[in-house]
């Protein structure tokens, strides 16, 4: 019998400065929904971190590796609305990527104002191709109001640049093409859209749509 949820989503915050630890993992839709029904199952995040790490739910490669991807699939994933935790958990694999992207977004401010800045503003001006240039020139715009950026090393750097890629893949943002791949709209379903609406209908800038659009639905 399934446990009544006892944990509110946490929002957004707010803070100045960016989260850049998103590295630990990808979208990685799947292993979301598996911390995303084990919370459901239980009704309580500590518990469910514990059910995770106990049995490898993840199935990684090294205890390290599983704390740090249980930990950051949980801070993203506690950021989404109850409604939005069950799609994230029984829906079709599309739902799904939708729901860990959504969750990316709302944890992490930096990921959103790139695709919001970058990925949108490119696609409304009809240039759709994602270039190494678009991407320096978002960092070097946002180093000086975030001096966390600046003080990266060159490794980090690229790990973040590394793992955002993917991510737009995953998501269904970015696919194969010139330069760094090409930027398109992902298609989102009845269900998706309206537990974006209901919640907090700005979030359809991360998914691309221009503010017309996300006024209009």
């Amino acid at each position: 019998m399934k446990s009544k949820l006892t944990d509110a989503p946490i929002p957004n915050n707010g803070k100045t400065k960016y989260n850049l630890g998103f590295t630990a993992a990808s979208l990685r839709p799947e292993l979301a929904r598996i911390v995303a029904e084990c919370y459901l199952t239980v009704g309580n995040w500590d518990l469910a971190k514990d059910t995770i790490l106990a049995s490898n739910k993840l199935q990684s490669r090294s205890a390290g590796s599983l704390v740090r991807m249980e930990r950051e699939l949980r801070q993203r994933i506690r950021t989404l609305t109850p409604i939005q935790i069950e799609l994230l958990a029984h829906a079709t694999s599309e739902d799904r990527a939708a729901m860990a992207w959504l969750a990316t977004q709302k944890h992490c401010s930096y990921i959103f104002e790139f695709a919001t800045e970058v990925l949108r503003e490119k696609l409304a001006a009809h240039d759709p191709v994602l270039r190494l240039s678009d991407y320096e020139t978002f960092v070097a715009n946002r180093s000086a109001a975030h001096p966390e950026l600046a003080k990266l090393a060159t490794v980090s750097k690229n790990k973040i640049r590394q793992v955002l890629l993917r991510m737009l893949v995953e998501a269904g943002l970015l696919c194969d093409g010139s330069a760094m791949g090409l930027i398109q709209r992902p298609i989102l379903s009845e269900s998706v859209l309206r537990v974006i609406v209901n919640d907090n209908r700005h979030w359809l800038a991360g998914f691309l749509f221009s503010d017309r659009e996300i006024q209009s639905i």
